[in-house]
Order: C-alpha cells, then structure tokens, then sequence
C-alpha cells in the first residue's frame, strides 16, 4: 500500500489523537494476569494492536470487540505452548510488543515460549533486560537453536527481588513490573523506565489489586498477590502522534489545534519543538500552534543546538524523526544525536534528495543545516522504513512542492489509525492506494 501526496496545501481544524500505541500494548497484554474480565478504552485500531489481539486470543483469551474503540479481554484459560505453534511464532516475530506477553504468562502459568520479537528494522534491540530480570525472580532459561525458541520455566511461585534493570527499559520496566505483580514477596525495580505509560500500566494494575509504589520515579516498590482481578482502563492520547502533529503544523506553516491532549505529560514532547523556534501553548487539553513563517533554532553563546533522545522525562526516541524534519527548515543548523539504535537515521538519504541539507555524521548524529524557508523541499518517490520515519517523511512530503509517493505505507499504519483520512480533515492532499 502506498500514500499520494501533494505537498504544499495549508491545513487548519482540530486533530483528535489516537489512543497510545505502546500504553496498548504493554495493557492489554496486563489482560492476561488475571482471569476475570478486562476492558480497555480508546483504543487505536491499528496493525499493532490487532496483532498483539490476535496473540492473546491465540493464547486462549476470550476476545470482544465492544466497539471499535473498546475491547474486553477475558483470559480464564491460557496456553503458554500457542506460540510455538507456526501461527503464534509468525504472529510473535511481527510486533516488538509481543515481548510484553512473556511476563504475564511467566507469573500467571509458570511458563512462557517465545521466539525473538519482531517490530521496526532500526537497529539492533535487545532483550537482556527482560530475560536478566526473569532469571532474578527465580525463572530458568533455555534455548532451543534449532527451533530458535526460548523457554522459561518457574518451578514454583516467582519470588519477590530487588533488581538493578541493565537499562531504563520501558518494555522491560512494564514486563517486570506486571511479572512482579503475581511474585511472592516484595520486588524493588530500580533504574526503572518512568515512561507516562508506565505510570499508566502501574495505575491499572492497582486497580486490579497490586500494591505498587513509585510510579513516576526510577525506583518502583511492588508487593505480590495470589491473584488479580479484572478492572477497566482507559488509554492516555498518544503523546508521540501530538508531538507528530505538532511537527506538521510547523513545516507547512498552518495553525493547528490539538485535543484532548495530556496536558502533564507533554513537556518532554512539546519542549525540543520550542528549542527549535516553534511556539507551542497548551490551554486545558488543547495543545495549539500557531507556526512562524522563519524559525530560529535556541543557541546560547552561539553554540549549535544538539538535541537528543534521553530516557523519560528527556526527549522520547520516537521523536527525534520528525525533529529531524522540522530541522530542515530552521533558521540555522542543528545536530540531531540518536543515542538508542544505529539504523535509526538511515532515511535522511530521502530527505537529501528531496532538498534537505543533511549530513549524517555517523549511524547515531545527523547535522541539519536548516534552509529557512530559502527552498522547499520537493516531492520524490520514496519507502517508509519504520513507524516513525514513515511519518516524518509523510510530514516532510505534505511541506514539499510536487507530488510524492510514499511506499510501504502499511509500516506508517501499524501506528496510526486512519491517518489519511483525519489529515485530509484537515486540509491535505493525501491518499492511499493497494501496492499493484
């Protein structure tokens, strides 16, 4: 599937964000720690997240969908081997978040299965985190290289640990924190993920009867129980997609208003887009930009501005794609440092050849001499490599001259619902056609 694009229009309106796509993820996979009903609310009904669906009703979860929004998740009986089977090893290896499934079943029957998680191509991601914690609540773990399947394997109810996370991992917090949830004793996560959605996930699982301490902090108390009962949650807006959002308005100079937003947990999102010269106000759960024609980058003394990605409350990874794009067109130069994975900034080569002066130092720095409005950027043919490049290139191709094509639009919909169609309410020229 691929997406048109003809650059150049000025949006106006209100954009609804989405429900958060990781803060899915990690909760509904939650769903499986308890056998009593589970409802989760604003939900985006995206590839992802149908996926990770897909692996919980393989597992042997009763699955509803109560609207298109809403989903209710009854996991009275689960089966741990269901992912060895052909079907949940291709379903596993699709989504990243299907890591998040290990812990529950871990706590919940025992045992887990699992192939290596699959997700963007962005570089190398490890799971040593995950499996380091498992094996400090008392798993053991094996590997099966023939079959190339992991198993893990607790003998008797997981113990309570104080663990040292080798990384403020947010798929690993949110892994042992749930695994911690069923665990005898007390377990201590320190140099813990701090993540909105963790706080998020954290607060669910209060609700369903953990006692938790912490949540905000790199150090997060949890206390055991026999047994957890069903709750519903609601999902925060996708503070990624606002910041996405925001993005656009900047690079094709049209005032946009965003609702509802998060308002307390936005700082880390909106804070680089005002480091770059875009003013951003937030009024109740309104986020609104009203963009200048020519941005100036914040210096002091003169130095160039660096902006980089930094565990929570820092500046997300998943942002600094479309940084990287706004950059473009700043009043001046800007280094953009991606610390996490090395294959993140590959797609600048597109960027270059639509007109953008980029020079990529290295797999993890890339130097952005803004143009200033000077030139625009023009419309190519081009591929979305992962999530969050595609949507950085949509955002570059919707500012351009000229038509765009943007194949591979599918990596650019597993994160975000209808995005065509909730763009053209607002004004641009974008649409999606089937791959001939």
């Amino acid at each position: 599937m691929r997406f048109i694009i003809e650059g150049g229009a000025r949006l106006s309106g209100t954009y609804t964000p989405q429900g958060a796509k990781n803060e899915a993820l990690q909760v509904l996979a939650a769903a499986l720690l308890t056998s009593e009903a589970v409802e989760v609310d604003n939900l985006p009904f995206i590839t992802d997240v149908q996926r990770q669906l897909d692996l919980i009703e393989l597992l042997g979860a009763k699955v509803e969908r109560v609207s298109p929004h809403k989903v209710r998740i009854q996991a009275e009986t689960i089966h741990p081997q269901a992912i060895i089977s052909p079907e949940g090893q291709e379903l596993f290896r699709k989504i990243r978040g299907s890591i998040l499934l290990v812990g529950p079943l871990l706590a919940r029957c025992g045992e887990a299965y699992f192939p290596r998680p699959g997700g963007d191509k962005i570089g190398r991601r490890r799971i040593d985190t995950h499996l380091l914690g498992f094996l400090a609540l008392g798993a053991t773990l094996s590997y099966d290289a023939h079959k190339e399947i992991y198993h893990l394997v607790a003998s008797r109810r997981l113990q309570g640990k104080y663990i040292l996370l080798e990384e403020a991992s947010v798929t690993g917090t949110a892994n042992l924190l749930m695994a911690a949830t069923l665990a005898e004793g007390e377990t201590i996560l320190y140099h813990a993920a701090c993540e909105p959605y963790i706080q998020q996930l954290g607060g669910m699982l209060s609700r369903m009867g953990a006692e938790i301490e912490g949540l905000g902090t790199n150090r997060i108390r949890i206390v055991g129980r026999k047994a957890l009962h069903g709750t519903h949650h609601t999902l925060l807006p996708d503070v990624i997609e606002i910041g996405s959002i925001a993005a656009l308005s900047a690079m094709t100079q049209s005032p946009l208003r965003i609702a509802p937003v998060p308002a307390p947990h936005l700082e880390p999102v909106i804070r680089p887009l005002q480091r770059l010269g875009i003013p951003v106000k937030i009024e109740g759960e309104t986020l609104s930009v009203d963009p200048p024609a020519i941005y100036e980058p914040e210096t002091i003394e003169g130095d160039i501005l660096t902006i980089s990605d930094h565990t929570w409350p820092g500046t997300p990874p998943d942002m600094l794609s479309v940084l990287l794009v706004v950059a473009t067109q700043a009043a001046g130069t800007v280094l953009i440092h991606q610390k996490m994975f090395e294959s993140r900034l590959f797609f600048v080569d597109r960027l270059i050849e639509m007109g953008a002066q980029v020079v990529l130092c290295d797999p993890h720095r890339a130097l952005v001499i803004g143009l200033g409005r000077r030139s625009m950027l023009r419309g190519i043919r081009m591929s979305s490599p992962d999530i969050r490049a595609g949507m950085a290139l949509l955002i570059a191709a919707l500012s351009a001259t000229g038509r765009s094509v943007i194949e591979q639009a599918d990596q650019i919909e597993r994160g975000y619902e209808r995005l065509d169609e909730r763009l053209r309410a607002l004004g641009a020229q974008v649409w999606k056609e089937p791959k001939e």
